[in-house]
């Protein structure tokens, strides 16, 4: 299934939403993303992303560097 790069960018379970959530909980780097409800659907690990995918999963890990969550 392909996704538009908007989708990519903007749709909750995208690979920018779960940088920026990895990177507001504190976690690691480790590009992924859902094809549809985070957590409910199927998983799309690092190597079968493209590189256009990682780079949005990187720009939303980096767009908040200092912002995480506090425990």
């Amino acid at each position: 299934m392909n996704y538009s790069e908007r989708e990519v960018f903007t749709r909750h379970g995208g690979a920018y939403d779960r940088g920026s959530a990895d990177a507001w909980y504190g976690r690691e780097v480790n590009p992924h993303y859902f094809t549809g409800a985070t957590y409910q659907s199927t998983k799309i690990e690092e190597v079968d992303m493209s590189k256009e995918e990682i780079a949005a999963y990187m720009a939303g890990y980096n767009a908040t560097p200092f912002a995480q969550k506090e425990w």
